[in-house]
């Protein structure tokens, strides 16, 4: 990692060579949440339920879903195409210095089922195996106990004058000096949060970046269909379908980049054997 110099954050270096649309536009529009860019991907399941079916043979209690190879996908996505691992805070643009994935844990699926937070860092060398064996202890850890953020904010929950809370916590995190035992598990501190809607028999749906914390994208994940598709001859058959939404910051970057690492992304989820090389290998 390049030496500390004065204007970078502790979880990002500040962009200092920048085109000017992308210096100005966080100075006209600063807030996330008036800059979402809506996508969505239509992912074709065949090979990806064949892949899942003999990993899951060979690797007999070591299972694997498509939820698990979705979040490897988006991680190698990432990495390989780092303007989407990029976040604007305090108007200024920043690269992030981890590639990190977040998540939410309902502990039963019940309806005051408690919600925790998972949170995964990818490494140099990462590959589709050791993500997988990352995503499975993080779900088991939050299922048996409960996370740094959550216990720091039950702690804050109980202090008084809570709108001067809120005035300085949204002040520390815009200049990144939030505490690290707030924001540990934060998913909102992360490159992409993602719901898997699909586990709970929804379709995919539009969700909304927040003007808290860094992250850029949110990457929703709905159930599997079947859906007719037509041939060059004009027949139809049924193919099993995946569909995947993805709500983008359109400040970090511009759309022909935001095409090119959707189509990895697709790419990726398509051809899971891709995601056994390591995360850091082109594809």
């Amino acid at each position: 990692m390049a030496k500390r110099r004065w204007g970078d954050r502790r979880d990002g270096r500040l962009i200092r060579e920048i085109d000017g649309m992308h210096y100005v536009m966080p100075l006209m529009y600063p807030n996330r949440c008036d800059n979402e860019a809506f996508m969505t991907l239509h992912i074709r399941l065949e090979k990806t339920e064949e892949y899942i079916k003999k990993w899951n043979q060979e690797h007999p209690g070591d299972g694997l879903s498509i939820f698990q190879i979705v979040i490897a996908a988006t991680l190698k996505t990432i990495w390989q195409r780092p303007q989407m691992n990029r976040f604007i805070a305090n108007k200024n643009l920043y690269q992030r210095n981890d590639v990190t994935a977040a998540f939410t844990v309902k502990k039963t699926f019940s309806d005051d089922g408690d919600e925790t937070l998972a949170r995964i860092v990818a490494k140099e060398g990462d590959t589709l195996e050791s993500l997988n064996k990352q995503v499975k202890d993080q779900i088991q850890l939050c299922k048996t106990g409960t996370d740094a953020s959550t216990d720091a904010i039950e702690i804050i929950k109980k202090i008084p004058g809570k709108h001067l809370i809120g005035v300085i916590a949204r002040f520390l995190d815009r200049h990144g000096w939030m505490p690290q035992s707030v924001i540990a598990t934060d998913p909102y501190q992360c490159s992409v949060v993602l719901s898997n809607l699909g586990s709970i028999g929804m379709n995919i749906g539009y969700h909304h970046l927040m003007n808290w914390g860094t992250t850029s994208i949110f990457i929703v994940i709905g159930k599997k269909r079947n859906k007719p598709h037509f041939d060059a001859d004009g027949n139809v058959n049924m193919h099993k379908e995946l569909s995947i939404s993805a709500t983008i910051d359109e400040r970090i970057s511009d759309g022909f980049y935001y095409a090119r690492t959707l189509k990895l992304l697709k790419k990726l989820v398509e051809n899971p054997e891709l995601l056994e090389l390591p995360i850091e290998q082109e594809v």
